[in-house]
């Protein structure tokens, strides 16, 4: 118990979880790949249910490193781009015992301004949410009865999803010392 207490205190703890990151970020960059940390900051949940049966809540988020929404003018109105960072779907357990679905899925934080301010743009991200889980998660949502929780920004424990993207050089060459045991790639 006393380990498992340890082990769940530096899993908290905010310094640990850094020089998690750092040491993530520097192992993937001696791979050849960037990697960035997306946090996300809560913005309101969409509760629904998947195949009908199960419920799910979808967390609206919003993060910096994601592109900013753009609008482009078409005849009858306008055409919306909304960058958006999808986390797997995850299950976690309810202090009552009972599993719950949850999805992040992450906007810049103009797209939640937006939202905040027009109904329709409100309308428009939450279509959008819905599509990106139904489409990357391979799920069926009630779109009908979606509906935005009132006074809830977020459901669940945060997680920080990774975008990867390859590093202009490529990966670096390690040193030829002639030294080691094991052949050359």
């Amino acid at each position: 118990r006393e380990l498992f207490a340890e082990f769940a205190a530096e899993l908290t703890d905010p310094e640990q979880r850094r020089l998690y990151e750092e040491e993530v970020a520097a192992l993937e960059r001696e791979r050849g790949m960037e990697v960035r940390f997306v946090h996300p900051t809560p913005g309101f949940v969409l509760r629904t249910s998947q195949e009908g049966s199960r419920r799910c809540y979808i967390n609206i988020c919003s993060n910096p490193l994601m592109g900013e929404p753009r609008a482009r003018a078409e005849r009858g109105g306008q055409r919306w781009e909304l960058p958006y960072s999808l986390a797997p779907g995850r299950e976690e357990l309810r202090p009552a015992g009972r599993r719950r679905l949850l999805y992040d899925v992450v906007f810049h934080p103009a797209a939640l301004r937006l939202a905040a301010r027009s109904a329709r743009f409100r309308r428009l991200l939450c279509d959008t949410a819905l599509e990106a889980v139904e489409s990357r998660c391979g799920v069926r949502l009630d779109r009908n009865n979606a509906t935005v929780l009132r006074g809830v920004s977020y459901k669940g424990v945060p997680q920080a999803p990774v975008i990867r993207s390859p590093l202009p050089g490529g990966a670096p060459k390690p040193p030829d010392d002639g030294e080691s045991p094991l052949p050359p790639f």
